[in-house]
């Protein structure tokens, strides 16, 4: 029975390009297991967008003097162009800045308004004298009072993760002008967060599939107390304020931005010509799954819940909560933390001009931060490219293709009745097929890559062992001196090696997606892998294969060196000192 499986991926910040750390900590991992479920024959529906909206947006537009739109719109544009380059297959992927959000937004709060979950009061905000206008929080630095880190902005610390308030950091200062700020009364909007804490203290007691990494900051929250947030900046960019008396405010972005998930849905249920379509994804038996960075946890397992449970009642059946927030630690460069202002980062765009997509899907596959920090280097990238895609799987494929395809007339052999070592590989691929099915669906992506890539292994060693090269010679001299067909060795191990790269292409499918289609080509199959889904797809005998090309391109050593030196220069002319 097929299963309804929604994914929501965190919104990245229209402010700057993206970065390998964004990739592995939450696009990559989510595409993954969209494309997993795709093949299982579940419906899938799978949203994301540009965050248009809040200070990091701003900042950059005054540091190049345009306007936030223009800003906005040129990095929403520069991430559609990755996607496709890099096969991330969303079914939306759109921006906070449409009508149809802003009304999404705007239902959701006056909704918690008026029953009580919002609420005005006064706070403290900070005012720079030198700027002249309050600052919104990440317009503020100052040193954590948790962690001592020298720069945490004024809304989170970006090493210990904590949520804060401007007041609470030590050495406050504009991080445009360095000028110390005062604090002025300002009324704003408050999530009334903390009359939620027994609900939700209750349901994450019940989560006890999630990984151990989001259980403890989760639980580390909860027991600290939740505490009312603001909802509210002094802004002149972001949705607007839907309450007289605050035109001149707008939405803090972190409340609308999680609303994006539910707004996405429904703008793509739009774009299918049926406006209640995105429902069966939000409610019943569906699965709603979330990826996303592990700086984002405290929103996505304790706020965005809060905000569904004070506003789902108003539907028939409620809203569904987070099933499962998967959220990824950090990547790190070269053993330094991503740093954007020292350009200690590795940008998307400027790998996709130099490489091919799966080779660095596969290497952030395999080092994926998953319960932990884990480490990109390009010395690495070269050995698994090399070493593992080229030299195991690349070769497995090209070698028992091009020897299919020029001793057996281009088709698959007929192999007879199996012997029993060809049978064992069979069986152990099926076997494969099936454990990492189980591995995608509990999002083990690091241990599911491991067996498909120890399979291609298996299968190396296999053909090695049966050396068809050699015996091919024997058979067609003993062909030629009694003039008889008899059973073919040669033939059984082809059509075994072959079945193995059948499974592989579909095992690979949701890493390396790209190349699995072409390997799916080369076998002989028509349309798409997507189109046979999860299944071991046996070649017929007499099937005609299609002439095979390298699946991976071997790099040179001297990628290293030259990649090294490009960390920490300037990136088409300028520095990134604001992305987060």
């Amino acid at each position: 029975m097929s299963e309804r499986i929604f994914i929501g991926v965190a919104w990245p910040y229209a402010n700057g390009p993206l970065h390998l750390g964004h990739i592995a900590g939450a696009y990559l991992p989510a595409d993954i297991f969209a494309r997993y479920h795709r093949l299982k024959g579940n419906e899938v529906l799978m949203v994301s967008g540009s965050d248009q909206h809040g200070a990091p947006i701003t900042i950059r537009a005054e540091q190049e003097s345009r306007s936030p739109r223009e800003i906005a719109d040129k990095y929403h544009r520069q991430f559609i162009d990755c996607w496709q380059k890099l096969g991330i297959s969303f079914d939306l992927f759109t921006t906070t800045g449409t009508e149809n959000h802003t009304q999404v937004t705007h239902d959701i709060f006056l909704t918690l308004l008026r029953k009580g979950y919002i609420y005005r009061d006064k706070m403290l905000q900070a005012y720079c004298p030198k700027c002249q206008r309050f600052l919104p929080d990440r317009y503020l630095e100052g040193t954590c009072p948790h962690c001592g880190f020298l720069k945490a902005r004024g809304d989170q610390c970006d090493i210990c993760g904590r949520p804060l308030n401007p007041s609470d950091l030590k050495d406050l200062h504009c991080c445009l002008c360095t000028t110390t700020p005062r604090f002025e009364a300002s009324e704003h909007f408050f999530l009334r967060l903390s009359a939620f804490q027994d609900k939700l203290r209750a349901w994450i007691k019940e989560q006890t599939h999630w990984r151990n990494n989001v259980l403890g900051t989760t639980w580390k929250f909860l027991d600290e107390g939740l505490k009312d947030r603001a909802i509210t900046r002094d802004l002149n960019w972001g949705v607007i304020v839907p309450q007289p008396g605050f035109e001149r405010k707008r939405i803090y972005v972190w409340f609308e931005a999680v609303i994006g998930y539910l707004s996405a849905s429904k703008e793509w249920a739009k774009s299918q010509s049926n406006e209640s379509i995105w429902q069966p994804f939000w409610q019943g038996e569906s699965k709603s799954f979330y990826f996303i960075g592990k700086d984002n946890i405290f929103f996505h397992t304790l706020v965005w819940p809060a905000m569904l449970m004070g506003y789902g009642p108003e539907l028939d059946s409620g809203l569904n909560l987070p099933y499962d927030v998967p959220a990824n630690e950090f990547l790190t460069i070269e053993g330094q933390k991503i740093s954007t202002s020292r350009n200690w980062a590795i940008w998307l765009p400027d790998y996709l001009e130099r490489y091919e997509p799966d080779p660095i899907r596969y290497a952030l596959a395999a080092s994926m931060p998953e319960t932990g920090d884990s480490d990109f280097s390009w010395g690495e990238f070269l050995r698994r490219n090399n070493n593992e895609l080229v030299a195991t799987y690349g070769n497995l494929a090209h070698r028992v293709l091009t020897f299919a395809y020029r001793n057996f007339d281009g088709i698959v052999p007929s192999p007879g009745e199996l012997d029993e070592q060809s049978q064992r590989l069979i069986h152990k691929a099926e076997a494969v097929l099936d454990t990492v099915d189980k591995m995608l669906y509990r999002c083990n992506f690091k241990e599911a890559l491991r067996e498909a890539m120890s399979l291609a292994q298996e299968g190396n060693r296999y053909l090695d062992e049966q050396a068809p090269w050699k015996k091919i010679k024997q058979e067609r001299e003993a062909s030629a001196l009694c003039h008889c067909e008899g059973r073919s060795p040669v033939a059984i191990s082809i059509y075994t090696a072959l079945s193995l790269l059948s499974a592989l292409k579909t095992i690979f499918y949701p890493f390396l997606p790209f190349s699995s289609e072409k390997l799916h080509s080369f076998l002989g199959f028509d349309g798409s892998i997507k189109e046979v889904g999860w299944t071991f797809q046996l070649p017929l005998p007499g099937q005609k294969l299609r002439e095979p090309q390298p699946l991976f391109v071997k790099l040179d050593d001297s990628i290293v060196t030259q990649e090294n030196s490009r960390l920490g220069t300037l990136f088409n002319g300028h520095r990134f000192t604001s992305f987060p």
